[in-house]
């Protein structure tokens, strides 16, 4: 049976919705993959709309399904479940899609375990954190104006925020969030039940108007990355960000987090809007920049969210291992990693400049000023990605990353080669440039 013809018949909203997720978990439905409507499912196993209503809401609970324009359900981008993994790519197909590092300007985690010296084992009952490693993070986070008086430790960026998150917010409540919007940030939202409103993305970061409506329409959170957005590459400035302090300012109540999870990746001035926040946190994670397998980010906030952070955190894991804190501290505190990272950094940065200058060339527009990525608004998707992929290039679509914003592709610019921006514009330009036609007599 064909994804198109899928039927689910289960006779219960459980029974429905596990049967749902088992299709999803061995490929049977795929993301983006349409389901039935609730009459539809309805009326051919002959169970009320209802039922089919609850398991839908089961699902959508649980971050496997969402809803789209038309009412159209579909499999979420990225359900949060064991999948079959993607088919890899032809040898031949340039990969400008997956939103990696240079593996080329990482620095060596292998060095860096070499030269570790550790101290006596951790035990129970210490501190969470390594206190050197504490004041590295409290000199280097004062350098861009962030409060740092509450400081922990986490298992990288996003760990931080569900943690965040879920030390003040119950599911149902609203959160505004960036449109388009990181897929592990979206989907993350989801599968904890939150309820998504979308914020306008420009070059410079979330539009001001756009976060008033979603806060005045009773969202109660806002997420956003001051620079290196992903997927469109956009970065706060300093004019961008007054502007946001001013709104949520006028919304004292909103938990505002902010996803710093570009660190050093880029040399463009980062910008804050947290300074007189009520409740806030800034996740500062280290691992685009050291390397994606260092699960670690710093994380910083108000004395609150803090304190219930880590008393979550006594209750799982415990704490974040005093081996991996002491290789941070290792890697971070070095000053010819340092220096090595600047030099990374510009050139991360010159290759995000490289393909927009292309683009704009060939009168392409492209969103986003930092970052691995570029996003370039296009009419439709589907067409640009599978004609890119006939000419050798993957690119990733921008549908997973969307809830209210136009169509877009994300190009990952972190490992473009020279020559490759022009190569790669000049063929875009094809496919998008109007095909003449000529009329009959």
């Amino acid at each position: 049976m064909s994804k198109a013809q899928y039927q689910a018949s289960g006779a219960t909203a459980t029974d429905l919705a596990n049967e749902i997720e088992g299709a999803i978990r061995d490929g049977t439905l795929a993301p983006g993959d349409n389901l039935e409507s609730i009459r539809q499912v309805a009326k051919r196993v002959g169970i009320s709309p209802a039922t089919v209503s609850s398991a839908y809401r089961m699902l959508r609970d649980r971050g496997m399904i969402t809803t789209r324009e038309r009412s159209r359900t579909i499999v979420s981008s990225r359900p949060p479940i064991a999948t079959e993994v993607s088919v890899p790519l032809a040898d031949s197909v340039r990969d400008l899609s997956d939103g990696n590092p240079d593996t080329k300007l990482l620095p060596s985690l292998e060095a860096a375990v070499h030269k570790l010296k550790l101290p006596t084992p951790r035990l129970y009952g210490e501190e969470s954190m390594v206190p050197q490693l504490a004041d590295l993070a409290r000199r280097e986070l004062a350098k861009q104006g962030i409060r740092t008086d509450d400081i922990t430790v986490v298992s990288g960026g996003l760990d931080g925020i569900e943690r965040v998150l879920g030390a003040h917010l119950l599911p149902g409540d609203r959160i505004a969030i960036e449109d388009p919007c990181y897929t592990g940030v979206l989907d993350l939202v989801r599968a904890l039940g939150l309820s998504p409103r979308p914020v306008t993305v420009d070059t410079f970061g979330p539009e001001p108007a756009s976060l008033d409506k979603a806060l005045s329409g009773g969202a109660v959170a806002f997420v956003l990355t001051p620079k290196c957005q992903n997927p469109t590459g956009a970065a706060l400035s300093a004019e961008r960000a007054q502007e946001l302090k001013a709104v949520i300012a006028a919304h004292p109540r909103t938990l505002v987090i902010e996803d710093d999870h570009a660190g050093e990746t880029s040399n463009v001035e980062r910008f804050s809007i947290v300074g007189d926040c009520e409740r806030w946190a800034v996740a500062h994670s280290l691992a685009k920049a050291y390397g994606p397998d260092l699960r670690f980010a710093v994380l910083t906030g108000d004395p609150l969210t803090i304190s219930r952070v880590e008393g979550r955190l006594m209750l799982g894991p415990g704490w974040v291992s005093n081996i991996l804190q002491r290789l941070t501290l290792q890697l971070w505190g070095d000053s010819r990693t340092r220096t090595r990272l600047s030099k990374a950094a510009d050139i991360y940065d010159e290759r995000h400049e490289l393909l927009a200058e292309a683009m704009s060339a060939q009168g392409i527009e492209t969103i986003g000023r930092s970052g691995f990525n570029a996003w370039i608004p296009v009419a439709e998707e589907l067409p640009v990605i599978q004609g890119l992929l006939h000419l050798g290039w993957a690119v990733r679509g921008g549908a997973a990353y969307r809830i209210d914003s136009s169509p877009g592709i994300r190009v990952t610019t972190a490992t473009l080669k020279p020559g490759e921006a022009e190569h790669l514009a000049s063929d875009l330009a094809g496919l998008m440039r109007p095909r003449s036609r000529t009329r009959r007599a």
